[in-house]
């Protein structure tokens, strides 16, 4: 009981840390694309993640075996989840990308059952429909233009990639220490972007990435938000099953609501509404059938 109260609080910290960072994202996407941006933040972490690590003298060996499963969540998850979330947040607004990535727990359920044999149950099923309704609802509404519509779509593709993510991350054995593994993948997914972002830097305006806003933002996206989240988020995983863990995504779309609105002005329609009480219905069979 006492590491699942544990895992919980992990969990519920890890996802409102990343509903703050969708307003991050939003102002620092202005001035650093989404491709670099991922980049950035990711060094930024390896930075951070490596020096608490040696401060902490953790054993950096990895068995060849698990290297594998290493590579697929720093690709699935670091890099191509995490590029989809910024275009598409880039695309649409902070609070899209809040909501529409809650579907994230739903997606965790097949997955979880596909990968890792977890039980899948008729409540289950309905909490998947009606997330893809909601989201359905957010997406396809007529309102919004062709622009947040693609943008729409990459988040939903961020949801679906990170889902599946934290169910792989559930096969890297519990022995290696949270900080060693967020540090791999991590590196991992520097490693992946360098090719594709190095070309591309020459181009970055380098007085307006200097901007304080900018550069703090940069900052808490590196620090707080990838390495911090992600450790606490992989932590929180290993002390819950995958089901139950990723209905605390249902904090990312409170944080990243309430504060578009109140830091970037964003307004909210009716149809935003509906598709959101879909989704967190979904969201909450998860929990109730947990």
């Amino acid at each position: 009981m006492r590491n699942l109260v544990i895992g919980a609080i992990f969990l519920s910290l890890a996802a409102s840390i990343w509903g703050a960072m969708y307003v991050v994202v939003k102002v620092v996407v202005e001035v650093v694309p989404p491709l670099e941006l991922v980049w950035m933040r990711y060094l930024i972490a390896v930075i951070a993640l490596g020096i608490i690590g040696i401060m902490m003298r953790q054993s950096w060996k990895i068995a060849k075996k698990d290297w594998l499963i290493l590579f697929l969540v720093g690709l699935i998850g670091n890099t191509i989840s995490i590029v989809t979330q910024e275009m598409g947040t880039m695309l649409s607004t902070a609070q899209m990308g809040a909501i529409i990535t809650a579907t994230t727990p739903a997606f965790m359920v097949v997955f979880a059952r596909l990968i890792l044999k977890e039980s899948i149950t008729l409540k289950k099923c309905l909490s998947i429909a009606l997330a893809t309704i909601g989201v359905g609802i957010i997406v396809g509404n007529g309102k919004i233009d062709v622009t947040q519509q693609l943008g729409g779509l990459y988040l939903l593709l961020a949801a679906l990639t990170w889902a599946l993510m934290s169910v792989l991350v559930k096969k890297v054995p519990s022995h290696y220490s949270q900080i060693v593994v967020t540090t791999y993948t991590s590196l991992i997914a520097v490693m992946l972007l360098t090719p594709f972002v190095l070309p591309r830097l020459k181009n970055l305006d380098l007085a307006s990435v200097l901007q304080p806003t900018i550069s703090g933002g940069l900052l808490y996206l590196g620090i707080i938000s990838t390495a911090g989240g992600f450790l606490l988020w992989n932590k929180g995983l290993q002390l819950m099953n995958a089901s139950s863990g990723g209905l605390f995504f249902f904090f990312q779309p409170i944080v990243g609501t309430f504060l578009g609105w109140l830091l970037l002005g964003e307004t909210i329609g009716l149809s935003f509404w509906i598709g959101s009480l879909l989704i967190f219905s979904g969201v909450f069979i998860v929990i109730r059938d947990e």
